[in-house]
């Protein structure tokens, strides 16, 4: 099988420079369709499913593999060669941004600059240096929740990640992407996802690299974007007055105006 098919990935062609947007735990690249229309008359963007998610293909999944976020950082660098993508502007929702920081690492020559939208090095409290939100045995309980009741679960999660105020309609959406995940291939993802500890990449990172966080966003506290701005050189950090770990879904206008804003500082670009 294929990259292409195994990852289905989809292009929409309209223009010269390149754009992977990137899903994050639980999503498929569905959830980017707030923000391609802001993109799609002058780039070329590839949007795909890691092998697990989506349309993906299952058989394709092995724990040895997908257990760590290396094996998603692989499917990352193996789309980029099968389509041939150089010097691209990476999108990564979520734990999406650290599994492109890894591909970057690995593969720079394939990656121009790096979007971060609500990212996490690590998840877990590590005082008095670092706060990620949470103590092991929470996420160990999140954990299990899955195997008690992964319905509930689900809905829990997808609550938190939405957040208060906005469409709910989109946690509806969410809460059946989780749904719609096989329970074994979700677990590992989300332990990948949750126990991962990527802060010693952050001064390896070599590509410009915008942050985009949310105000209040109960996966990813403040102290989290301010973290990764003073342990990343070449980082911006642009902080939105928003609710939700999903500014691609739920504040696609205003986080467009400063994905373009920043790739038009390295590129010429234009601005919105």
């Amino acid at each position: 099988m294929t990259v292409v098919l195994r990852n289905n990935v989809k292009v929409i062609d309209s223009g010269h420079r390149t754009i992977m947007m990137a899903h994050g735990f639980g999503c498929d690249q569905n959830m980017w369709r707030f923000l391609t229309p802001f993109f799609s008359s002058d780039h070329r963007i590839v949007l795909f499913d890691y092998v697990g998610s989506g349309k993906s293909d299952p058989s394709s999944f092995t724990i040895e593999r997908y257990r760590h976020l290396d094996g998603y950082a692989q499917d990352v660098i193996e789309v980029c060669e099968a389509l041939d993508l150089r010097d691209l502007l990476f999108i990564g929702h979520s734990v999406s941004a650290m599994i492109g920081l890894i591909a970057a690492i690995r593969a720079p020559a394939l990656f121009g600059q790096l979007v971060m939208v609500c990212p996490s090095p690590s998840f877990l409290n590590d005082p008095p240096d670092y706060m990620g939100g949470f103590e092991h045995e929470d996420l160990e309980e999140l954990l299990a929740l899955m195997d008690r009741n992964y319905i509930g679960w689900a809905h829990h999660l997808a609550s938190a990640v939405i957040g208060t105020g906005n469409d709910e309609t989109l946690m509806a959406e969410l809460s059946g992407s989780f749904c719609s995940t096989d329970p074994l291939l979700a677990k590992t993802f989300a332990r990948a996802t949750f126990f991962a500890d990527c802060r010693k990449f952050l001064p390896e990172t070599a590509h410009p690299t915008l942050i985009l966080q949310s105000e209040n966003d109960s996966l990813a506290p403040l102290s989290v974007g301010s973290y990764m701005q003073a342990t990343m050189p070449g980082s911006r950090l642009e902080v939105v007055p928003a609710h939700g770990h999903c500014l691609h879904m739920t504040h696609a206008t205003e986080i467009a105006g400063l994905i373009r804003s920043f790739s038009g500082q390295h590129s010429g670009l234009r601005a919105l």
